[in-house]
């Protein structure tokens, strides 16, 4: 799928809430730039959650408050510490991952384990600024969830 512009990222983000559910972990990759961020704007707004949203990339992680809670973490920072796992679980994001949707930027091979089932997200941002998302299930029902996204 192309998304020609930010705010169609955004608005993007804002569809793909709909389907999102308190302990889903929702996985972005994709290179600086691409997105990220502002997809999880759109998935913030979806779910209504309080306060804006911004990158955590030095806090690591934030919590917002809404009628479905949202983690947003950014593991970006931590590709270049000795043992980046151990950072995440001290971030403990697997305490609020049961009452919370969870998106972790820059989270591949590190997150994982958080969650058998989670959805990946891969953007990728064009020479023209279009932004290239693919959707990629990992378990669970996320496939048939992707479905009525589509619809």
């Amino acid at each position: 799928m192309k998304l020609a512009t930010v705010d169609d990222t955004r608005a993007f983000g804002q569809g793909l809430a709909t389907i999102l559910r308190p302990g889903d972990l929702v996985l972005l990759t994709g290179p600086l730039g691409a997105g990220k961020t502002a997809l999880v704007q759109g998935i913030g707004a979806g779910l209504g959650v309080e306060g804006a949203i911004t990158s955590p990339t030095f806090v690591i992680a934030r919590a917002h408050r809404g009628p479905v809670p949202l983690v947003h973490a950014d593991a970006y920072r931590l590709g270049d510490r000795p043992d980046p796992r151990a950072e995440i679980d001290d971030l403990d994001l697997d305490a609020s991952a049961e009452d919370a949707v969870t998106v972790v930027e820059w989270g591949a091979g590190l997150v994982e384990q958080l969650n058998d089932e989670y959805l990946q997200v891969r953007i990728d941002r064009l020479d023209d600024d279009t932004r290239v998302v693919e959707l990629v299930p990992h378990g669970g029902d996320w496939a048939t969830r992707l479905t009525r996204l589509e619809s």
